[in-house]
């Protein structure tokens, strides 16, 4: 396991970041810590990235916190898959519906 990026879903709202932090340094140490947040309420969305400063530290969080009771919550703890590189406009959605459908208008 050569990525130390975990993610961490099922957090409460009430969790914060130094409480990742301190729950996660029993396991190795913890380079940094994101809760994400809504862009618009700014409120927290359930879920965080930790990262671990090594693959076994990162390895024993995932054993010993996924599933752990947490401010009651049961945590998820995996490793964190690479980002999807997302287009400039959103992307997906499959274009409006234009597809092999011909122009009725002509006919």
């Amino acid at each position: 396991m050569s990525n130390t990026k975990l993610f961490v879903g099922n957090l409460s709202f009430e969790t914060s970041e130094m409480e990742l932090q301190d729950l996660f340094a029993a396991c190795g140490p913890v380079t940094e810590v994101n809760i994400i947040t809504d862009r618009v309420t700014q409120r927290p969305r359930g879920f965080a990235f930790v990262t671990m400063a090594t693959p076994e530290g990162a390895q024993a969080a995932i054993q010993q916190l996924a599933g752990k009771n947490v401010n009651g919550r049961e945590l998820t703890v995996n490793e964190a898959r690479p980002r999807e590189e997302r287009g400039g406009f959103g992307g997906g959605g499959g274009g409006g519906g234009r597809g092999p459908r011909r122009d009725r208008s002509r006919y």
